[in-house]
């Protein structure tokens, strides 16, 4: 990750008005994977349990927040795949955007294209199923 600093969730401000909260299976790397592939930042992370599942981590991602956590099967928290959304960035380069992420292990799923509403937009699968949205706005 990129700051490996852990501190208690609510002691760092939470940014955006509508933050993501993902459930994935390997928080602690998901978290290592964004740092590579969308420039994410550690703002607070839990310890892992002896099971080596983290319960919160809390990045800051292109000026948002974005949470995440294992799940915890144990306690009522299955892992579900993801489905039905989304997780788009509004970016303002969106070709460094995509190559960065491609590189850090995205798989391609739309190259970045102009399109019928005038912006440039991509589309990427990180390695825990989540999809994902570049967008940037073309004057």
């Amino acid at each position: 990750m990129s700051d490996t600093t852990q501190t208690k969730p609510a002691a760092v401000p939470v940014k955006g008005g509508l933050v993501a909260y993902l459930t994935v299976d390997g928080a602690s790397t998901a978290a290592e994977f964004y740092a590579a592939a969308f420039g994410a930042e550690t703002a607070a992370a839990m310890p892992p349990d002896e099971q080596g599942r983290t319960m919160h981590i809390h990045l800051y991602v292109n000026g948002s927040s974005m949470m995440l956590s294992d799940a915890f099967p144990d306690h009522g928290h299955p892992l579900q795949a993801p489905q039905s959304f989304t997780m788009t960035l509004m970016v303002d380069d969106i070709e460094t955007w995509w190559g960065r992420a491609v590189e850090a292990g995205a798989t391609a799923l739309m190259p970045p294209t102009d399109m019928f509403w005038g912006d440039r937009y991509a589309q990427l699968r990180d390695p825990f199923g989540v999809v994902w949205a570049l967008n940037q706005r073309t004057p």
